[in-house]
């Protein structure tokens, strides 16, 4: 990975910020996949690097807003480039709506997106580092992080925050503990043997004090299992008795298929799939794929169908299994039907 060149003293709005393309060499030419910007801290009173990908719409539509998915542990050589190969592969794939997404590098991780621990002696010798600094990661979110990101570029308000393992663990405590700082929620195998499942076991009341807003959450499991298991079986038990109504979530088990290593990049495109679907047409026209080139006739209903853009307030919402059953219905439908995995658990609706 090649990082572009730039005049490091080049300064983006008020705040004193520098910038560098985000490259993958190939041979002679160069592609880029984000623009590094180094941001003033007034939390940590230092520059911390931002990495944002904006979609292919932003320069298209001008006048166009968009929503904001931010990832923690973002730095260009953490996840930032495996989650823009996926935001890039929508450009192509169209099966969810464009974003801008930022990655949010962190320094000494292991304390910064840590909740604080009872322990703290035994903790700090088992990472190396001193926990407890995530409420002041979030305040660095809040006041330095998203206030630039709202200033420089056309979003429209809709937040998105993800993350995995310690990430993944900063990610629930966000939103049992400061709620209304994200709309969005994607924890990815979650830490929550944290401090003996604290977190799970304080879930049923930070449940119930939360405050009303439309909120999501994602989360997903491996097969870690042991106290990763137990600690989210935890927030599943309190989410399925306590949520409240307008926090819709949605639990995909993958313990069958997937590893702590291995789930982050399947599991992203997932919970971008759940979260921003957008509808499509199903079936073909191609006399190739039938019987004696015979294409069978549209329904009357698929024909009025046709006549309008497919958008999500005209999109029927099915599942592959139903669109399967009866490949004639649905053929030319505008339909909102999720690619991926099933839930396990959950009252996310598409």
């Amino acid at each position: 990975m090649l990082l572009g060149s730039c005049d490091d003293s080049e300064r983006i709005g008020e705040m004193a910020a520098m910038h560098r393309t985000v490259d993958v060499s190939l041979g002679p030419d160069v592609v880029s996949i984000g623009t590094n910007y180094m941001i003033a801290s007034t939390i940590f009173e230092n520059s911390r690097r931002i990495t944002v990908r904006l979609p292919a719409e932003y320069k298209a539509e001008p006048t166009r807003t968009f929503p904001v998915v931010y990832v923690i542990d973002g730095g260009p050589e953490q996840d930032f480039p495996h989650i823009a190969g996926i935001a890039q592969s929508r450009e192509m794939n169209f099966t969810f709506e464009p974003f801008i997404l930022v990655g949010v590098e962190t320094v000494n991780r292991r304390t910064e997106i840590t909740p604080p621990a009872i322990d703290v002696a035994a903790y700090t010798e088992m990472l190396g580092a001193a926990p407890g600094g995530s409420s002041q990661f979030r305040q660095f979110l809040r006041d330095d992080v998203m206030s630039w990101v709202n200033g420089q570029f056309r979003t429209n308000g809709t937040e998105a925050v993800m993350g995995e393992s310690l990430a993944g663990l900063f990610i629930i405590e966000t939103l049992l503990k400061d709620p209304t700082l994200f709309d969005d929620y994607i924890a990815v195998s979650p830490s929550l043997w944290w401090d003996e499942m604290r977190l799970a076991e304080e879930a049923p009341a930070d449940l119930a004090a939360m405050p009303a807003g439309n909120r999501r959450l994602y989360v997903t499991m491996g097969d870690e299992g042991y106290l990763m298991q137990s600690g989210l079986d935890g927030l599943i038990a309190a989410l399925d008795a306590g949520a409240p109504d307008d926090l819709r979530w949605t639990y995909v088990g993958r313990a069958g298929s997937e590893t702590h290593g291995s789930i982050y990049h399947v599991a992203a495109l997932d919970a971008l799939r759940a979260f921003y679907l957008t509808p499509q047409r199903t079936g073909g026209a191609n006399p190739a794929m039938f019987p004696d080139g015979i294409v069978p006739p549209l329904t009357p209903e698929a024909q009025k169908s046709l006549e309008e853009p497919c958008v999500r307030e005209r999109a029927v919402a099915v599942t592959f299994e139903e669109k399967n059953k009866d490949l004639e219905r649905w053929a030319a439908m505008c339909l909102l039907m999720k690619p991926g995995a099933v839930a396990t658990a959950g009252n996310l609706t598409y």
